[in-house]
């Protein structure tokens, strides 16, 4: 029965998203907001929405491991899952420039996260204030640097929202909010209940099928995309979502919620391998064939993520 209420709540959650992404680039065409902004901006912000109901819920029904496991683990699940098998089925390219702004900050977030945890064992308002404050401060040198280059291209964003009616707008918005909102609590309802009946700790379950639920979406569309032969998902847009995760998600959280640190292993073993999954980028993308993440170099980040699932179940 636990794993029906995950899977509900997934599936609501997949539909709340989608919903509110629709709705927020409408809205935000309503208001004239340039499609650049709208990219960088509204729709990582409402593609980030499932995770942070599912972090805000758990934490306010005190279950701080579900909140932490949940943006943890679908970091570890974007590197070493979704950019793993993209790459596997299909090569993808590397800008030379994502090392510039986007992975630093991945790194700098990862490692500020881990040193903020452990210094209290507890995430507080003003450490999620500072985290997303750094987040607001590193989208607008995003976007002034993007204004700058004539060739950024801005995905995810569907131009043709802008004959959206006002009353449609408030209908997507509706649903979004009541998908999101049930989605979140079936799906943190679930994932406390399989861990009680597995006998492992909820950390283990949300740094592994939660996180892997709420990664599902970006898995299914860059796997579609790859197999096709499109374009897969940018590692742009993987390191975004990290960022996003960290300093929106856990950021947002902590400000409404304090989130502590309950589990050692978080500390000992999930944030390490988050940042190891971060830090091996580099000398991926550098290796040959430079700037470019192949069938070799997917296969070693999917064995890194088997590696982790495995660890963490054998921990317990």
């Amino acid at each position: 029965m636990s794993l029906l209420w995950v899977f509900l709540g997934l599936i609501l959650l997949v539909v709340g998203g989608e919903f509110l992404v629709r709705s927020s680039v409408a809205l935000s065409f309503k208001f004239s907001i340039s499609k650049l902004v709208i990219g960088m901006t509204v729709v990582s912000f409402a593609t980030s929405a499932p995770e942070l109901l599912v972090s805000l819920q758990a934490a306010l029904d005190g279950l701080p491991d579900i909140a932490l496991g949940n943006v943890i683990g679908s970091n570890i699940a974007n590197i070493g899952l979704v950019l793993g098998i993209t790459a596997f089925i299909s090569p993808l390219g590397v800008s030379k420039d994502f090392y510039k702004l986007n992975w630093p900050m991945m790194m700098l977030l990862s490692i500020v996260l881990y040193f903020l945890l452990k210094s209290g064992n507890v995430l507080d308002f003003y450490e999620g204030l500072a985290l997303f404050v750094s987040l607001i401060i590193f989208l607008v040198v995003l976007i002034r640097s993007s204004k700058n280059d004539t060739e950024v291209e801005v995905e995810d964003v569907d131009v043709s929202l802008k004959q959206t009616s006002n009353i449609k707008i408030i209908i997507w918005l509706l649903i979004g909010a009541a998908a999101l909102y049930f989605g979140s609590e079936w799906l943190v309802f679930g994932a406390k209940e399989m861990a009680l009946s597995l006998g492992v700790s909820e950390r283990v379950i949300s740094v592994t099928m939660v996180a892997v639920g709420t990664s599902v979406p970006e898995l299914a569309a860059s796997v579609i995309a790859a197999l096709k032969k499109e374009k897969a998902i940018s590692l742009g847009n993987l390191i975004g979502s990290n960022i996003f995760n960290i300093a929106s998600v856990l950021g947002l959280t902590a400000m409404i919620h304090p989130i502590s640190v309950n589990n050692v292993n978080i500390l000992s073993n999930d944030i390490p391998w988050m940042i190891a999954f971060a830090a091996i980028l580099i000398p991926l993308v550098l290796l040959p064939k430079r700037f470019s993440f192949g069938r070799y170099k997917g296969l070693v980040l999917l064995l890194g993520y088997c590696v982790f699932v495995f660890l963490a179940f054998a921990g317990e």
